[in-house]
């Protein structure tokens, strides 16, 4: 892009992106105390002194001397100038670049700095409603029954959004500019049908939401009594994304000089009233159920996450979603916990009874993940009957597959054979033959039936009284029933398990080199497999791109819409289908490649002997065809 780059959206661009993801992906990192170090890509050196702080998202170099954030690594070490730099990370983080330069962007600019200001505003505002508006002793009483400090209202700025229509319209809204400012930073809502506006949040004890840079970037509202919705966040915004951001974590890494561990709670007051009995590392989702984005961002400043779930039904079935979504991003290294309060108790209610001491014990002998997985599937199996035991092991297997390669993963399986008697061999084997029989017969076994039960009680987002605001998006389910899965490889790391298309894209992701001697696939661009399409695209893209890294493949193909939609399904190649042995990968290439010619040979043939009336053409066609078949078939005979 030509022009000046918006120090605002630098800024913005830099909040949302963390500096280990980018220098992880590039570089081997080993978490050193609170740090993360590797050898350093920029100068050649035989022990590490290449270090990342996470914390204050920046890299240094003690050898060279190399050092910055974000930005100056990828364009260091991906030599890229500054504007290709801001555009890599804006694909990364998933926001459009400005459109253009000059007025535009000047505009653009002053509007993201606008916002924040009244946004802040806005939170002084509500601070000052509960010192001094008449109404306050309601509020004020209601905050001290929850036994809440002044002190620790302070802290996370709590305020209250007095009764009436158009409090903060009268304080803030100084032009029609600035209604439209604050409708976009979701504080107003605008009535279309009488052109009015009016505040979002009226009669609430508010929350401000606080990005990593502490700004405030959005709000959640409480109501005072039982009136429902309960709680109300803040909508969408430029500068709010409730998939990513966490109540609570700014203040958690202000106020802790070393971070071990964050324990995600349900509600904004069980943050804070942790945080008063010294339990200062909770967090709070925002309006949705705890998100893969959530967990690679806590997994990447913390050794360990504690989900706390009330012990009801409903917290159990938050609780297996939860599961559900940790499974495929922990790794090595990593911890997840769960908690369950005893029924109709919250963190709030139970540090207030118990003090910080007997709760951080629950924390402690919390149920490790692997123990909370096996619990939730015996309880819906006999494991004393071989029935029982199978249907563990199907319910068990495809979820653990899912899991990242490593020694918690092979542990799991493991434990799995201990369970059922059968050894690792065995259990593949029977759950390939049951996935093979069984595809089109029957429902795959699922212990998360449906949707989660979430309680009516707030931390998830409710129309606002008498607008015609709605959040209709439901959070996605990329690691739900409905995603692909792929069958666990047997020890040894053999491929067997996996199609030859998928296995040659695996070999080329890993060994792009290979690639000239693929020549030239062109059959597979017809075919009917969508790997195969992909394995077409792929070996087309490195043969003309020699030399490329699968980061910049990724940023290339997402400016082509047909290549796009195949991004996640090569994320899931690269994944979950097996390494192969670099010793043997070009001749298990060239196996694959023969074995998916075969197939088309196969298929034309059949389709040509399947016609009625073939012309002269076509039968000669067809002749060459099976020649080719025989050939191919001849040269295979030794192997036999």
């Amino acid at each position: 892009m030509a022009g000046r780059i918006p120090q605002s959206f630098i800024d913005d661009l830099l909040a949302r992106v963390n500096v280990l993801d980018i220098v992880e992906a590039r570089v081997k990192l080993k978490r050193t105390g609170k740090n993360y170090s590797g050898l350093c890509p920029f100068h050649k050196e035989k022990s590490p002194s290449f270090t990342v702080n996470n914390e204050k998202q920046f890299y240094y170099c003690f050898g060279c001397g190399a050092g910055g954030n974000s930005l100056g690594f990828l364009m260091e070490h991906d030599r890229l100038s500054f504007p290709e730099a801001v555009e890599e990370l804006a694909k990364l983080a998933g926001v459009e670049m400005p459109k253009a330069e000059g007025p535009v962007d000047h505009q653009r600019e002053q509007r993201i700095k606008d916002t924040y200001a009244l946004l802040q505003e806005a939170s002084e505002y509500y601070q000052q409603q509960l010192r001094e508006h008449p109404n306050k002793e309601i509020a004020v009483n209601y905050l001290k029954n929850r036994g809440l400090t002044g002190q620790f209202a302070a802290r996370f700025g709590i305020g209250y959004a007095p009764p009436g229509w158009d409090n903060l319209l009268k304080k803030l809204a100084r032009d029609e500019e600035t209604k439209l400012r604050l409708e976009q930073a979701g504080m107003l809502i605008n009535k279309e049908d009488s052109d009015r506006y009016y505040d979002r949040f009226r009669e609430r004890i508010m929350f401000p939401i606080r990005d990593m840079r502490g700004r405030v970037i959005a709000f959640g509202g409480r109501v005072l009594g039982d009136e429902k919705p309960k709680y109300l966040n803040s909508p969408e915004t430029d500068t709010f994304h409730k998939s990513r951001e966490l109540y609570g974590l700014y203040e958690a890494r202000k106020y802790n000089q070393s971070l071990e561990r964050l324990v995600i709670v349900e509600g904004y007051m069980d943050v804070v009233g942790l945080a008063q009995y010294g339990i200062g590392y909770a967090v709070a989702t925002l309006g949705t159920a705890t998100t893969a984005q959530h967990l690679e961002r806590i997994l990447k400043m913390v050794p360990e996450v504690i989900f706390c779930f009330d012990g009801d039904a409903a917290g159990r079935k938050a609780a297996k979603r939860a599961l559900d979504t940790t499974m495929p991003v922990i790794t090595d290294g990593k911890q997840a916990r769960f908690l369950f309060l005893p029924e109709g108790e919250d963190p709030d209610s139970l540090v207030r009874q118990e003090g910080c001491d007997a709760f951080e014990q629950r924390l402690n002998e919390s149920l490790p993940l692997s123990d909370f997985f096996f619990k939730t599937l015996e309880e819906g199996a006999d494991m004393s009957s071989l029935d029982g035991r199978a249907r563990f092991s199907n319910q068990a297997l495809p979820l653990i597959d899912q899991m990242q390669p490593g020694i918690l993963k092979q542990m799991m399986q493991e434990k799995i054979s201990e369970l059922t008697g059968l050894s690792l061999e065995q259990l593949i084997s029977v759950n390939n033959l049951q996935e093979t029989t069984h595809a089109h017969a029957t429902p795959e076994p699922d212990y998360y039936q449906g949707e989660p039960d979430y309680p009516d009680d707030g931390y998830f987002d409710y129309p606002p009284e008498q607008s015609d605001f709605r959040s209709d998006k439901k959070p996605g389910k990329e690691f739900t029933k409905g995603s692909k899965k792929f069958r666990p490889a047997p020890p040894g790391g053999s491929a067997v398990h996996f199609n030859p298309a998928s296995t040659a894209v695996s070999i080329l992701l890993h060994l792009p080199t290979l690639a000239d001697h693929c020549g030239d696939l062109e059959i597979l661009s017809a075919g009917q497999e969508e790997t195969e399409k992909l394995l077409y695209q792929l070996n087309r893209y490195l043969q003309e791109n020699p030399g490329v890294t699968p980061g910049i493949l990724a940023v290339d193909w997402q400016e082509h819409d047909h290549l796009k939609p195949l991004i996640r399904q090569l994320n899931e190649i690269a994944h979950q289908t097996p390494i192969i042995d670099a010793s043997n990968a070009q001749q298990v290439l060239s196996d694959c490649l023969n074995r998916l010619q075969e197939r088309h040979l196969d298929r034309e043939i059949l389709q040509l002997k399947s016609q009625p009336h073939l012309s002269s053409e076509d039968k000669q066609r067809l002749n060459t065809l099976i020649m080719k078949q025989a050939g191919s078939r001849l040269r295979k005979a030794p192997e036999k």
